[in-house]
Protein backbone atom coordinates (compact mmCIF):
# COMPACT_ATOMS: atom_id res chain seq x y z
CA UNK A 1 0.00 0.00 0.00
CA UNK A 2 1.54 3.26 -1.10
CA UNK A 3 2.30 6.29 1.62
CA UNK A 4 -0.51 8.57 0.81
CA UNK A 5 -2.80 5.71 0.53
CA UNK A 6 -2.02 5.02 3.98
CA UNK A 7 -2.39 8.44 4.92
CA UNK A 8 -5.67 8.98 3.58
CA UNK A 9 -6.81 6.19 5.53
CA UNK A 10 -6.16 7.79 8.56
CA UNK A 11 -9.24 9.55 8.13
CA UNK A 12 -11.38 6.58 7.83
CA UNK A 13 -12.29 7.41 11.70
CA UNK A 14 -13.15 10.95 11.18
CA UNK A 15 -15.81 9.85 9.01
CA UNK A 16 -18.05 8.17 11.25
CA UNK A 17 -17.50 10.84 14.19
CA UNK A 18 -18.80 13.62 11.82
CA UNK A 19 -22.01 11.03 10.92
CA UNK A 20 -22.37 10.41 14.34
CA UNK A 21 -21.87 14.40 14.92
CA UNK A 22 -24.42 15.73 12.88
CA UNK A 23 -27.13 13.09 13.36
CA UNK A 24 -29.60 10.58 11.03
CA UNK A 25 -29.61 12.92 7.71
CA UNK A 26 -26.06 13.80 7.32
CA UNK A 27 -24.02 11.46 5.34
CA UNK A 28 -20.05 11.39 5.28
CA UNK A 29 -17.66 10.04 3.21
CA UNK A 30 -13.81 9.72 2.51
CA UNK A 31 -12.97 9.50 -1.53
CA UNK A 32 -9.71 8.11 -2.82
CA UNK A 33 -8.04 10.57 -5.89
CA UNK A 34 -5.55 6.89 -6.17
CA UNK A 35 -6.35 5.08 -8.61
CA UNK A 36 -9.64 4.22 -9.30
CA UNK A 37 -10.15 7.62 -8.39
CA UNK A 38 -13.29 9.19 -7.00
CA UNK A 39 -13.98 6.11 -5.09
CA UNK A 40 -15.61 5.68 -1.76
CA UNK A 41 -13.06 4.49 0.86
CA UNK A 42 -15.88 5.04 3.69
CA UNK A 43 -19.02 6.20 3.99
CA UNK A 44 -21.61 6.71 7.08
CA UNK A 45 -25.04 7.90 7.39
CA UNK A 46 -26.47 7.88 3.94
CA UNK A 47 -27.73 5.24 1.57
CA UNK A 48 -24.43 4.55 -0.28
CA UNK A 49 -21.46 2.05 0.05
CA UNK A 50 -18.03 2.07 0.12
CA UNK A 51 -16.76 1.34 -3.50
CA UNK A 52 -19.32 4.49 -4.76
CA UNK A 53 -18.60 6.71 -7.10
CA UNK A 54 -18.51 10.55 -6.58
CA UNK A 55 -22.41 12.38 -7.37
CA UNK A 56 -22.21 14.70 -10.37
CA UNK A 57 -22.06 17.82 -7.23
CA UNK A 58 -19.08 16.69 -5.78
CA UNK A 59 -17.48 15.97 -8.94
CA UNK A 60 -18.60 19.68 -9.90
CA UNK A 61 -17.25 20.54 -6.48
CA UNK A 62 -13.81 18.42 -7.09
CA UNK A 63 -13.14 20.12 -9.73
CA UNK A 64 -12.92 23.73 -8.00
CA UNK A 65 -10.63 22.35 -4.99
CA UNK A 66 -7.93 20.90 -7.30
CA UNK A 67 -8.08 24.18 -9.03
CA UNK A 68 -7.95 26.73 -5.13
CA UNK A 69 -7.22 23.60 -2.83
CA UNK A 70 -8.95 23.64 0.84
CA UNK A 71 -12.59 23.47 1.09
CA UNK A 72 -15.92 24.21 -0.37
CA UNK A 73 -18.58 24.73 1.59
CA UNK A 74 -22.33 25.27 -0.48
CA UNK A 75 -25.61 24.34 -1.06
CA UNK A 76 -26.21 21.97 -3.54
CA UNK A 77 -29.78 19.60 -4.53
CA UNK A 78 -30.51 16.17 -4.32
CA UNK A 79 -32.36 14.67 -7.55
CA UNK A 80 -35.47 15.44 -6.12
CA UNK A 81 -34.39 19.10 -5.17
CA UNK A 82 -34.40 18.97 -1.62
CA UNK A 83 -31.93 21.35 -0.62
CA UNK A 84 -28.53 19.82 0.99
CA UNK A 85 -25.56 21.83 3.10
CA UNK A 86 -22.66 20.10 1.34
CA UNK A 87 -18.85 20.72 2.74
CA UNK A 88 -15.85 19.20 0.63
CA UNK A 89 -12.38 19.34 2.42
CA UNK A 90 -9.14 18.50 0.41
CA UNK A 91 -6.85 16.07 1.89
CA UNK A 92 -3.62 15.86 1.12
CA UNK A 93 -0.73 13.42 1.31
CA UNK A 94 2.88 13.94 2.90
CA UNK A 95 4.37 15.58 -0.22
CA UNK A 96 1.78 18.02 -0.24
CA UNK A 97 0.21 16.38 -3.07
CA UNK A 98 -3.75 15.97 -3.19
CA UNK A 99 -5.03 12.33 -2.16
CA UNK A 100 -8.86 12.54 -1.33
CA UNK A 101 -11.63 14.52 -0.17
CA UNK A 102 -13.45 14.38 2.71
CA UNK A 103 -17.16 14.92 2.41
CA UNK A 104 -20.24 15.97 4.63
CA UNK A 105 -23.36 16.24 3.31
CA UNK A 106 -26.36 17.48 5.80
CA UNK A 107 -30.38 17.08 4.28
CA UNK A 108 -31.66 20.54 4.93
CA UNK A 109 -35.53 19.04 3.60
CA UNK A 110 -35.87 17.34 6.68
CA UNK A 111 -37.99 18.51 9.90
CA UNK A 112 -36.73 21.11 11.80
CA UNK A 113 -37.33 19.13 14.94
CA UNK A 114 -35.27 15.98 13.64
CA UNK A 115 -32.46 17.86 12.81
CA UNK A 116 -32.33 19.82 15.91
CA UNK A 117 -33.16 16.56 17.89
CA UNK A 118 -29.67 15.09 16.35
CA UNK A 119 -28.10 18.31 17.45
CA UNK A 120 -28.74 18.21 20.93
CA UNK A 121 -27.13 15.51 23.09
CA UNK A 122 -28.64 12.27 24.70
CA UNK A 123 -31.49 13.90 27.56
CA UNK A 124 -29.55 11.86 30.69
CA UNK A 125 -26.53 14.63 29.52
CA UNK A 126 -28.34 17.80 29.14
CA UNK A 127 -27.73 19.91 31.64
CA UNK A 128 -30.75 21.24 33.96
CA UNK A 129 -32.18 24.33 32.56
CA UNK A 130 -34.76 26.67 33.49
CA UNK A 131 -37.68 27.47 30.99
CA UNK A 132 -36.93 31.10 30.61
CA UNK A 133 -33.04 29.64 29.22
CA UNK A 134 -35.21 27.25 26.89
CA UNK A 135 -37.01 29.77 25.43
CA UNK A 136 -34.11 32.17 24.73
CA UNK A 137 -32.39 29.04 23.25
CA UNK A 138 -35.07 28.05 20.98
CA UNK A 139 -35.39 31.71 19.86
CA UNK A 140 -32.22 31.47 19.02
CA UNK A 141 -32.59 28.45 17.18
CA UNK A 142 -35.49 29.89 15.29
CA UNK A 143 -33.57 32.95 14.15
CA UNK A 144 -30.51 31.32 13.46
CA UNK A 145 -32.25 28.53 10.50
CA UNK A 146 -34.14 31.64 9.36
CA UNK A 147 -31.33 33.45 8.22
CA UNK A 148 -28.98 30.57 6.95
CA UNK A 149 -31.79 30.11 4.92
CA UNK A 150 -32.19 33.19 3.29
CA UNK A 151 -28.78 33.72 3.20
CA UNK A 152 -28.54 30.10 1.09
CA UNK A 153 -31.45 30.67 -1.05
CA UNK A 154 -30.39 34.30 -1.27
CA UNK A 155 -27.17 33.29 -2.95
CA UNK A 156 -28.77 30.34 -5.00
CA UNK A 157 -28.37 31.48 -8.54
CA UNK A 158 -31.01 29.32 -9.99
CA UNK A 159 -33.77 30.84 -8.03
CA UNK A 160 -34.98 33.96 -9.58
CA UNK A 161 -35.00 36.95 -7.63
CA UNK A 162 -38.51 37.79 -7.87
CA UNK A 163 -39.26 33.83 -6.44
CA UNK A 164 -36.78 34.05 -3.20
CA UNK A 165 -39.15 35.00 -1.06
CA UNK A 166 -41.54 32.31 -1.86
CA UNK A 167 -38.80 29.79 -1.84
CA UNK A 168 -37.45 30.83 1.41
CA UNK A 169 -40.62 30.58 3.10
CA UNK A 170 -41.34 27.28 1.25
CA UNK A 171 -38.25 26.03 2.84
CA UNK A 172 -38.48 27.25 6.28
CA UNK A 173 -42.56 25.62 5.64
CA UNK A 174 -40.78 22.44 4.75
CA UNK A 175 -38.14 22.33 7.56
CA UNK A 176 -41.11 23.29 10.12
CA UNK A 177 -40.18 26.24 11.20
CA UNK A 178 -43.89 27.90 10.60
CA UNK A 179 -45.07 25.01 13.82
CA UNK A 180 -43.16 27.61 16.24
CA UNK A 181 -44.72 30.01 17.81
CA UNK A 182 -43.90 33.71 16.21
CA UNK A 183 -42.05 32.83 13.21
CA UNK A 184 -44.23 34.25 10.64
CA UNK A 185 -43.98 37.43 12.07
CA UNK A 186 -39.90 36.82 12.66
CA UNK A 187 -39.99 35.49 8.69
CA UNK A 188 -42.32 38.55 7.85
CA UNK A 189 -40.06 40.95 9.22
CA UNK A 190 -36.71 39.89 7.67
CA UNK A 191 -38.19 39.39 4.70
CA UNK A 192 -39.50 42.78 4.59
CA UNK A 193 -43.25 41.47 3.53
CA UNK A 194 -46.58 41.50 5.19
CA UNK A 195 -47.91 38.38 7.39
CA UNK A 196 -50.46 37.86 4.86
CA UNK A 197 -47.81 37.21 2.04
CA UNK A 198 -46.46 34.93 4.58
CA UNK A 199 -49.71 32.92 5.00
CA UNK A 200 -50.57 33.37 1.31
CA UNK A 201 -46.57 31.15 0.55
CA UNK A 202 -47.98 28.96 2.88
CA UNK A 203 -51.06 28.04 1.63
CA UNK A 204 -49.69 27.39 -2.04
CA UNK A 205 -47.22 25.13 -0.63
CA UNK A 206 -49.93 23.24 1.36
CA UNK A 207 -52.09 23.02 -1.92
CA UNK A 208 -49.16 22.12 -4.23
CA UNK A 209 -48.31 19.64 -1.57
CA UNK A 210 -51.97 18.06 -2.05
CA UNK A 211 -52.06 17.95 -5.37
CA UNK A 212 -48.95 15.94 -6.01
CA UNK A 213 -49.62 13.49 -3.20
CA UNK A 214 -50.94 10.22 -3.96
CA UNK A 215 -54.71 10.02 -4.36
Amino acid sequence: MSAPHEALLLYAELVEGLAMLYGRHAEAVLYSLHEPAGVALRVAGGNRQPGAAMTDAEQRLLAELQRRGGNRLCLTHQRLGAPVRSLLQALRGPAGELTGVLCLHLDLSAPLHQLVADLLPPENERPQASAENFSNNVEELVTLTVERTIDAINADPDVANNAKNKQIVTTLFEKGIFDIKDAIAMVSDKLNISKHTVYLYIRQKKRDDEETSPK
